[in-house]
């Protein structure tokens, strides 16, 4: 998969977004900081949600309320929704300091508007993740998806794959959990694991809503490509989602120490060269464990390994010491040779 110039996938460090969301509150200043902060933490993607309140919700939206909030769904998102040319002024700033920014569309006018803009790529949040006919309006665009599955099981998204799949683009499936602040009492790392299976076709990753780093640390290790967490410049500012949000001295360890996972978890099971030094005082080396006579056929008793490892016969060669005769005398803690034994 690649958005803009970035690969991703198996391959590839893990690609950590910083999504901004709504957390500017509305202010553009805000988000440009936002932006700002984040590039400086190495950041390479960063993810708004672009919100056309009268094509997204209806009226009854506005009796609805957000666990996370205390006002209405309607009145958090007219409240903190940036103008469209606030919006694209936003993209165009993220994009000059050397990221890649896409969005979130939560409606078809929403994911109309970006495409105006020329996003590389659209976001599909949770929420949206059985919205069909969104998927499809989406999917039609012919550019890469990353598809956000809370609130889903494996069998309930398979329509939405399916879509995907049918327009030929490249997408990526991220496990999530929509609880804010989400608890590890119902996080599922499982879920990416049973993702890759599932959809081999997918690019997998991890959307991430609980607290601190931990949780999508843990996916890079089970395979996940894309780390996703909500960002803010502080995490003393008001907010919905602040309080699951990374500040950018996060994000910078975030993206350091997933690369270090991900390099580590495609080692393979081997003594590596720094490890060569180590290993030739660290292992044993097979020694008389007393002193012997010439002639004397060695038993199990007379023999054990001790460092260094500097000697002929390595501990691992222990039983085939055993019913060897000696050629000459030895005094305990000689390092056998081959040539001692006949």
């Amino acid at each position: 998969m690649k958005i803009a110039h970035r690969e991703i996938g198996p391959g590839h460090p893990p690609l950590v977004i910083a999504e901004i969301g709504i957390n500017h509150g509305g202010d553009l200043a805000v988000a440009k900081e936002m932006v700002r902060l984040a590039a400086g933490a190495g950041c390479e993607m960063i993810k708004h949600q672009t919100h056309i309140i009268e094509d997204e919700m209806t009226e009854e939206a506005k009796s609805i309320f957000p666990p996370n909030a205390d006002v209405s769904i309607w009145h958090v998102m007219e409240r903190c929704a940036l103008s469209r040319d606030e919006e694209a002024e936003l993209k165009r700033h993220t994009e000059s300091l050397g990221m890649i920014w896409i969005s979130t569309p939560f409606s078809r006018a929403a994911a109309d508007f970006l495409e105006t803009l020329d996003v590389p790529a659209y976001k599909i949040g949770s929420g949206e993740a059985d919205n069909l006919p969104l998927i499809r309006h989406i999917a039609r665009k012919g550019k890469p998806v990353i598809l956000s599955t809370g609130m889903q099981t494996i069998e309930t998204i398979r329509a939405s794959v399916e879509i995907l799949d049918q327009a030929g683009i490249d997408y990526a499936l991220l496990e999530c959990t929509n609880l804010y602040p989400s608890p590890a009492e119902i996080v599922s790392l499982r879920g990416v694991t049973e993702l890759r299976e599932a959809f081999p076709k997918a690019v997998v990753g991890f959307s991430d809503h609980s607290i601190g780093p931990e949780m999508a640390l843990a996916s890079v290790a089970l395979g996940a490509c894309i780390l996703e967490r909500h960002y803010t410049d502080t995490r003393y500012r008001k907010g919905p989602d602040i309080i699951n949000s990374m500040d950018p001295a996060e994000l910078r360890f975030l993206i350091d120490r997933s690369k270090e996972i991900w390099i580590a978890a495609n080692n393979p099971k081997q003594r590596s060269a720094p490890e060569e030094d180590v290993y030739r005082f660290a292992r044993g080396s097979v020694v008389a464990d007393r002193d012997l006579p010439e002639g004397h056929v060695i038993g199990e008793m007379d023999i054990w390994a001790r460092r260094p490892g500097s000697g002929e016969i390595a501990a691992y060669d222990f039983d085939k010491v055993v019913g060897k005769r000696l050629k000459r005398a030895v005094t305990r803690n000689t390092q056998l040779k081959w040539g001692d034994l006949g």
